[in-house]
């Protein structure tokens, strides 16, 4: 299946999550390889939105959050993996 193409994708998770140097589970670092910071982070979102948000989402197992889906894709050349959730019926769902 595929996600709502106006699956959110807020500019506060990719700056202050997705592109954040952080101790656990960290993934600023492989999206600075692929040529993403803070600066360009509307790059990172346009790729999100035409890379990934086209290819088949995966329903994964309820962890308490709401309906969770994995997507897998090419960005920039990179196999990338993106999560979103989607809580409450009718929302739409949000980069995890």
């Amino acid at each position: 299946m595929k996600l709502p193409a106006d699956a959110v994708i807020s500019v506060e998770k990719l700056e202050g999550y997705l592109l954040t140097e952080l101790p656990r589970g960290d993934k600023s670092r492989f999206l600075a390889e692929a040529g993403y910071t803070k600066v360009n982070a509307d790059v990172l979102e346009r790729d999100l939105r035409g890379q990934i948000l086209t290819c088949d989402a995966t329903l994964l197992p309820a962890r308490g959050y709401g309906e969770r889906y994995e997507i897998q894709g090419i960005l920039r050349e990179t196999v990338w993996s993106c999560g979103f959730v989607r809580s409450g019926c009718g929302n739409s769902p949000r980069v995890s």
